[in-house]
Formats: C-alpha cells, structure tokens, sequence
C-alpha cells in the first residue's frame, strides 16, 4: 500500500467526556461489552483516552467521536473529530 491508501484509515471510537480540567485536553471514557472468559458474564469494561480539544468547546457529559492520530504529548494520542451529543 501506498501513503495515501494508509493515511485515511485511521481508528475511531465513540465515548463520554468525563474530565475536562486540563487546557485543551478532555478525558473520553470508552465502555465496552466483555464476556467473561470463564463465567460467561458479560462484563462492563471502561478505557479512558485523553483527547485534544483544540477551542476547549467539550465539556463533561458530551458524547464525542475521537479520532486516533500522531502522539500530541505522553499521554495524548486521540483528538475530538466531533460532537455527536452536548450535555444537558
């Protein structure tokens, strides 16, 4: 494949917006579905990813699509592509 082929496929994930302290970076918490290996149980599996929010314009309770994309800083990988759902 070439470079254009690669660069358009890039990882996206839906979550909630948990923190939003820092300067343009929110918290996304991702919820997953897990069967539990030996009981069968499904199981609620929370990740959180830090995002960046270029104009600070996400606040806590918002449902936002964060899109994967090069490393921003240590823990920042993700940034908001958009706002699926403000807060009420």
């Amino acid at each position: 494949m070439d470079q254009t082929q690669t660069r358009g496929r890039r990882k996206t994930r839906i979550g909630r917006v948990v923190s939003d302290k820092m300067d343009k970076t929110v918290v996304v918490a991702i919820e997953s579905l897990v069967r539990h290996p030996l009981y069968g149980k499904i199981i609620r599996r929370t990740t959180k990813f830090k995002a960046h929010d270029e104009g600070n314009s996400v606040g806590v309770g918002d449902l936002v699509e964060i899109m994967e994309t090069r490393p921003l800083s240590r823990d920042k990988r993700w940034r908001v592509s958009r706002v699926i759902e403000k807060a009420k």
